[in-house]
């Protein structure tokens, strides 16, 4: 078949549009003819643009392709004009790298990042011929794994994988390969694989809901990143060389799941940054050089590092991006000369109360002067971040970010040097996630969102104001997929036979579609949106995450009475995650 699916692309490659996406034999590739005790396969659910900016699957491809005996390949969503042309030829969906269908792999692990994204796990599947469901594949299949942020709660896709990996994969993935290499030399059955998977930290396996906690990487200076990595073939979304500051963060916003989530908080060295950075620009030839963390001014050595970047980058002609940072954390001398003159900020909430009641811990006052010493240093374009529909809101906290709006255009009157100023305010919906101590809240009716966002786009025609909001219609379903337990697979499913697929591509989503899914299924969405009762069960309960859920509780419980808590870069909070590591070690 591998043979078949080689002399058919040419032609396939002439009928689809970005043929780029389906060639493989980027520079950089790692060895794919080295001994090969173990193939495996890593599948993004999305485009190749968007799969080959994520960096968590960049790091475990090249890690298992430094692996001795282990050859790791990529598969991508394919774009509909390729499925069908796949589909017309009867060939199954192949990896970049060799062209073998995914059933010829020893392991195929999925990387799944947000939830709009689990009906290509269907998509996928399908195309490459694989059954749904676990309990329908017989050992002719390999294992088929699942991992990435969305493990947080796998419920809703639980029942289509024989492993979720909880944690970070450089851990988990690597073990795992290793075990299942042994058992394929052993001869032991796939279902006897899976009894021993269960005694790995950080592997849950749905067919036995063994419990399970999250495996973490607890010194990241000696955890593997690449240096040596693909370069694409094409535009991708985020097409630039790459670092990781840290995991965590230290600010325990209570919507923000990855904040929690990627606890302990845990640094690398910035000897170990500017030595990897030098090494991405030296091997990448990239044009420019991004930091990657949840809270970039949070890095304690931000200055120190951004100074020896700065050095290293002008050496290659290389710019240097800063991602968006926290309002009090706005260092204009370490921001200056390293985003030209646009800033991003995201004060979430539009009035103090409601910025207490989600922990924000952002004040007035760190507003006004992080601006004006932005509007000093010739900003021309700032972009502001809410939410809307957050626990508690009233109509003045939607007054608020209009008139937060209005104060920069007052600040950049009386401070700034640029004469001409673009206010981008975009706003997305709340939705209750798991792991946070909003996770048992409800999310506002629809009615109720679309009603906010019109209200927003009456109030913010203001003269080089743009107001871009998030989709209602698919963060009711995003809150769904959030929440869901088991009885979502069927309704994934079925969404997918209704012809949902790229669910995050605003032109591909369709809710009704959704709906009908639901209704078939006899599922009601009310299920996974309502307010859950504090003393019920979650689903998501058998997965140790890190942090307690006692603790969250609590900080439900300080949020309704407008109660803050500081961040734990001093004193810790005792959420529960230092039983997975020790913070800033």
């Amino acid at each position: 078949m591998r043979s078949e699916i080689e002399r058919r692309l040419p032609e396939i490659l002439l009928q689809v549009e970005r043929p780029a996406r389906y060639v493989g034999g980027e520079y950089g590739l790692p060895d794919m003819d080295k001994p090969c005790r173990e193939r495996v396969c890593i599948c993004f659910p999305d485009k190749y643009e968007v799969g080959m900016s994520n960096i968590g699957t960049r790091i475990l491809y090249h890690m298992l392709n430094d692996t001795d005996g282990v050859v790791c390949e990529r598969c991508y969503a394919p774009d509909e004009d390729m499925a069908a042309a796949l589909r017309e030829r009867g060939l199954p969906l192949f990896s970049l790298e060799t062209k073998r269908g995914l059933t010829e792999f020893d392991l195929v692990g999925f990387s799944i990042g947000f939830e709009l994204q689990y009906t290509n796990i269907a998509y996928m599947m399908d195309l490459a011929g694989i059954p749904f469901y676990a309990a329908e594949r017989d050992e002719s299949y390999p294992p088929i794994v699942a991992g990435g942020p969305c493990v947080v709660n796998p419920m809703p896709f639980a029942d289509f994988f024989d492993a979720v990996l909880i944690g970070d994969g450089e851990k988990n993935l690597a073990e795992l390969t290793q075990l299942h290499m042994r058992c394929r030399r052993q001869g032991l059955s796939k279902q006897a694989f899976l009894d021993l998977a269960c005694d790995l930290e950080g592997v849950y396996v749905p067919s036995r809901d063994n419990p399970t906690r999250r495996a973490v990487v607890r010194d990241l200076d000696r955890a593997y990143y690449p240096t040596k990595v693909l370069v694409p073939n094409c535009e991708i979304v985020h097409d630039r060389a790459t670092i990781e500051l840290f995991r965590g963060c230290a600010n325990g916003c209570r919507f923000c799941q990855a904040g929690f989530y990627y606890r302990p908080i845990r640094e690398r060295k910035p000897d170990t940054l500017l030595r990897q950075a030098r090494e991405l620009m030296d091997h990448t030839g990239y044009d420019e050089l991004s930091l990657c963390s949840l809270s970039t001014g949070d890095y304690r050595a931000l200055k120190q590092l951004t100074d020896g970047l700065k050095l290293e980058a002008d050496k290659r002609r290389v710019k240097l991006a800063l991602p968006s940072l926290r309002l009090d954390s706005f260092e204009a001398e370490i921001y200056e000369d390293t985003r030209g003159a646009s800033l991003t900020f995201a004060p979430e909430a539009g009035t103090q109360r409601l910025r207490d009641v989600i922990n924000k811990n952002v004040g007035e006052q760190d507003i006004r002067a992080s601006l004006i010493s932005a509007m000093e240093r010739g900003v021309k374009n700032v972009k502001l971040y809410f939410m809307i529909g957050l626990p508690t809101e009233r109509e003045e906290d939607l007054q608020g970010i209009v008139d937060i709006v209005r104060s920069v255009k007052d600040l950049h009157r009386a401070y700034g040097t640029s004469k001409l100023l673009n206010i981008s305010v975009s706003t997305s919906v709340f939705i209750p996630k798991p792991l946070t101590p909003f996770q048992w809240e409800a999310q506002i009716p629809l009615e109720a969102m679309l009603e906010k966002q019109a209200w927003l786009r009456e109030r913010l025609r203001i003269k080089n104001v743009r107001y871009n909001w998030h989709d209602a219609y698919a963060s009711v379903v995003e809150a769904i997929l959030a929440r869901g337990d088991r009885a979502l697979a069927p309704v994934i499913v079925q969404a997918y036979r209704n012809g949902c697929k790229f669910d995050s591509w605003s032109e591909c989503f369709d809710y009704e579609r959704w709906m009908r899914a639901l209704e078939t299924c006899g599922v009601s969405a009310d299920r996974y949106t309502r307010e859950f009762d504090e003393d019920e069960p979650l689903c998501w309960d058998a997965i140790d995450n890190g942090v307690t859920k006692s603790y969250l509780l609590a900080e439900r419980h300080k949020s309704r009475a407008g109660l803050t808590t500081p961040n734990c870069m001093g004193d810790c909070n005792a959420c529960g995650a230092a039983k997975l590591g020790r913070c800033y070690q």
